[in-house]
């Protein structure tokens, strides 16, 4: 559903609470969901919207927040901090001259979607012109939650659950924090919030009262408990991950992928799966990943920034790491690391091996035990292995090095120079053979270790 408005939309997010339950040197609303801070997570929603002005108000571990956002939103800071409807009135200066629609967020509800955005906007700008649209929700257990007591969808009160009457608690629908409002009418009654509560803070709920008092009228838009869940602790961090992987689960199979264990399968924010893969138990997807059709992901492998081709096979047990590329039908076997590699069609390296900063031809085979050596202590090499080359086992690859097509390098050679199209390559030092070498050894020893009973 797109926004038929016309009006700009600006976002204001707060995020200048201090976060003392996590415990934390990071910012709170930098801990990371399913690979991706959680205000980013937020902020890419909000970016749905394309808004025209973005603020997120700062206080505590503000160098933290610039220097995730980048330059993406202004920032306005809030010290001291008195409260919610304090902390939205920091934003006034940088929206100075908007005159449009204006949605309030918090950084630590990191999963709004812009679906409900815009149903708020859209309530904001229906014929009967509320003054405030107020989100709401209704969980399974209100708790400490403030609480918004409606007639249909009209809003008569917004209370904090401590200056709640018992019978205004026994109401199920809560606040979850989130607003809209025009511009123009969100700072000027914040204007008139006072701090004359329990908690002597200015409460952004109060917007909504003083607005009822005037004559006008507020509205509601409910949405899933899921959508307004904060996070304050790294207990419901945990939790909010595993719901989030719980329901990426559920599309990765309604997308047509086969999870042999659900549970046991830990995706990325980005991770894109083909049609026909199967994953196998206990494997992990760090951020950057693309998974083509058919491919099939054996169990308790680490992948992470890798694109992997159609028809592979990767695991059981191997690493895939940030730069890697398989080409369709390569194999990456059991205890297999690649970084920064490209593999061809076909190409293959089944057992005990790395591969780093190569390039690795079509049908090329990798024996159990090769490492390209790419690091000398200061800078990293290319490793250049062409089509069907064949590397034996236990080799060791010394970057800058060129292994040509079709050549072949004998096992347990330490190659350091370019291998030649089609070149029988092998580096070892001279076998020697002593006839009975090793039984005089051990009588010798037998010998010494009984006397010395």
């Amino acid at each position: 559903m797109s926004n038929p408005i016309a009006a700009p939309i600006a976002a204001i997010v707060l995020a200048a609470g201090k976060g003392t339950r996590m415990k934390s040197d990071t910012h709170k609303v930098l801990h990371p969901i399913a690979g991706r801070p959680m205000l980013m997570h937020l902020m890419a929603s909000v970016d749905e919207l394309d808004p025209a002005k973005k603020v997120v108000i700062v206080g505590d571990k503000a160098d933290q927040l610039e220097a995730a956002l980048a330059g993406s939103a202004d920032l306005a800071v809030q010290e001291p901090q008195l409260g919610t409807g304090h902390a939205v009135q920091q934003a006034e200066g940088a929206l100075t001259g908007f005159d449009g629609d204006v949605l309030i967020l918090y950084g630590d509800v990191p999963f709004v979607p812009a679906a409900t955005m815009r149903a708020m906007i859209e309530r904001l700008n229906a014929p009967d012109a509320p003054t405030v649209v107020v989100l709401a929700f209704e969980p399974a257990d209100a708790q400490q939650y403030g609480r918004v007591i409606t007639e249909g969808d009209r809003v008569t009160k917004m209370v904090e659950h401590k200056d709640a009457t018992p019978e205004e608690r026994a109401v199920r629908l809560c606040n979850s924090g989130l607003m809209a409002a025009k511009a123009r009418d969100l700072f000027a009654l914040l204007a008139r919030v006072t701090d004359d509560n329990a908690s002597k803070e200015y409460y952004l709920v109060d917007i909504v009262n003083i607005a009822n008092a005037d004559g006008r009228h507020c509205a509601v838009v409910v949405t899933d408990p899921y959508d307004v869940a904060g996070i304050n602790s790294r207990g419901e961090l945990a939790a909010m991950e595993g719901e989030w992987q719980a329901r990426r689960r559920v599309a990765a199979m309604e997308g047509g992928a086969s999870l042999v264990a659900p549970d046991t399968v830990w995706f990325a924010w980005d991770t894109v799966l083909g049609r026909d893969v199967t994953i196998e138990p206990n494997v992990f997807f760090g951020p950057g990943v693309t998974v083509a059709d058919q491919v099939k992901i054996r169990a308790n492998c680490h992948i992470e920034g890798a694109v992997i081709g159609t028809g592979c096979e990767v695991g059981p047990f191997a690493r895939l790491r940030p730069g890697t590329i398989l080409g369709e039908k390569a194999k990456i076997g059991n205890f297999v690391e690649v970084k920064k590699a490209t593999l061809g069609k076909g190409a293959k390296a089944n057992h005990l091996s790395y591969i780093g900063d190569a390039t690795v031809g079509a049908g090329a085979n990798i024996g159990a035990g090769t490492i390209t050596c790419n690091y000398d202590g200061y800078f990293k090499y290319q490793t250049v292995i062409g089509e069907n080359a064949f590397i034996g086992s236990n080799s060791a690859l010394v970057a800058p090095v060129k292994i040509g097509r079709d050549a072949i390098v004998a096992a347990g050679s330490a190659v350091t120079r370019d291998v030649a199209d089609g070149e029988l390559r092998l580096v070892r030092g001279e076998q020697l053979v002593k006839p009975g070498w090793a039984d005089r050894f051990h009588d010798a020893m037998r010998k010494k270790k009984a006397e010395k009973k």
